[in-house]
């Protein structure tokens, strides 16, 4: 029996602005963040679990003020037990009534769970000497059901249901594993898109992602109508016809003026449209998603949980559903939606434009490839070319596809001298 003994946090945060990585039409000068969360027990093996919320700066230092104020739930606590439930601890931790009261289920605090959720599968996977994904693929259809709150969705999702689908998948998962190990997974890239870049810089990454064997890329949208034009003119002359060309609006729009806007870009044939309103309007996306079709609808990045994933799902308002691996309460909530996309019929493509987020969601992917969805046709996760050194097992990515990770956890672990060098401290 070991015992968790410290749950230690760092604001970790990257001048990413400097260079206008990942700046879009909302957030100009995002500095790629990460509150941070490492799980320590008395165990002779030494393993620690490690998990993290991706934020942009400012805020973080609130962000890891959530995470502390779990300690309670963890510290002392039998390790063993609480990784042997992780549908009870899951739940433990959602539903204590206090925290509770600060969401429901959504915001800062509901991220925070996701951080610790993550960080213990992680250490969970160590254990096993598996990378998470396969952790989670050999489940039984039972114990994978095991690990959803299926509180909110019964209108949409049964448990019956949910075991139903991950029955049907059952056979072909050793034959998906292999070719998973094989030839990896889809990938597309935002690298090139940022809003911030000048036009040379944007054709010049475009031609290099073409190299590196993307089939499809994403361009940042929303600023200006004219810039986008022109941006979206650059970017097909230097792909070519034959790559998909994805936006992202990154909620910059109201719902008319998204169709409008769409609708002047649409001759550039594109692959979908990415958040183009509030994050939180159902009705508003389908609206958009009926006034723009046949252009996909993609969003779920800034999705705060499983009911709102059924929402959209139920309501026709998304056709591309973009999961993130520390928006809601880590893998478990992740494998609800992941469940609900199945049951609805819709293709999964998730968001990582962030610190560690290429990392962390592979692994859900690869996990709804191998035993949940079965799906690999349309499918991508999403890649951007940063920070991936400051991980312990970082991101392949080579010819498009993400290489399947073999190594032992979840891919959250931070080097120490990462750690030690972008910790700023908590009145920063």
């Amino acid at each position: 029996m070991s015992r968790i003994t410290a749950l230690e946090t760092a604001d970790v945060r990257f001048p990413t602005s400097l260079e206008l990585d990942g700046s879009d039409a909302m957030n100009p000068d995002p500095d790629y963040s990460a509150a941070y969360v490492r799980i320590v027990t008395d165990a002779a093996d030494g393993l620690t679990g490690h998990g993290f919320v991706f934020t942009i700066g400012r805020g973080n230092d609130v962000q890891v003020a959530a995470i502390e104020a779990l300690a309670g739930h963890l510290v002392g606590r039998d390790a063993e037990e609480l990784l042997a439930d992780m549908g009870g601890t899951w739940r433990a931790l959602v539903h204590d009534s206090q925290l509770r009261w600060l969401g429901p289920e959504k915001g800062v605090m509901h991220m925070a769970i996701g951080a610790v959720v993550n960080a213990l599968w992680d250490l969970r996977a160590k254990r096993e000497g598996r990378p998470l994904w396969q952790v989670l693929a050999a489940m039984t259809p039972e114990q994978l059901v095991d690990l959803v709150d299926f509180r909110y969705l019964t209108d949409a999702l049964t448990r019956e249901q949910a075991l139903e689908i991950l029955r049907a998948a059952q056979p072909g998962r050793a034959e998906r594993e292999a070719r998973l190990l094989r030839e990896g997974y889809p990938a597309y890239t935002t690298t090139p898109g940022w809003l911030g870049y000048d036009d040379e810089k944007l054709d010049r990454l475009c031609r290099e992602a073409v190299a590196e064997g993307f089939d499809q890329i994403k361009l940042k949208v929303g600023g200006d109508l004219a810039d986008d034009v022109r941006r979206l003119r650059i970017a097909r002359d230097a792909v070519g016809p034959d790559v998909r060309i994805a936006v992202d609006a990154n909620q910059r729009w109201d719902v008319a003026e998204a169709i409008s806007w769409i609708g002047e870009l649409a001759g550039f044939d594109l692959a979908w449209v990415e958040e183009p309103t509030s994050p939180d309007d159902v009705l508003g996306h389908a609206a958009i998603a009926r006034g723009i079709a046949p252009i996909p609808v993609a969003t779920g990045e800034h999705m705060a949980n499983r009911v709102l994933a059924k929402q959209f799902l139920a309501a026709d308002a998304v056709a591309v559903l973009q999961i993130d691996a520390t928006r809601v309460a880590g893998v478990n909530e992740n494998l609800a939606m992941l469940l609900l996309a199945a049951r609805f019929g819709v293709r999964v493509c998730p968001h990582a434009g962030g610190v560690g987020l290429c990392e962390a969601v592979q692994h859900l992917a690869m996990l709804d490839y191998v035993a949940v969805s079965g799906r690999i046709d349309g499918r991508m996760i999403e890649f951007v070319d940063h920070l991936h050194e400051h991980f312990v097992t970082p991101v392949r990515v080579a010819g498009g596809r993400y290489r399947t990770p073999t190594e032992p956890g979840a891919g959250t672990e931070m080097h120490a001298a990462s750690l030690a060098g972008h910790t700023v401290s908590r009145d920063a």
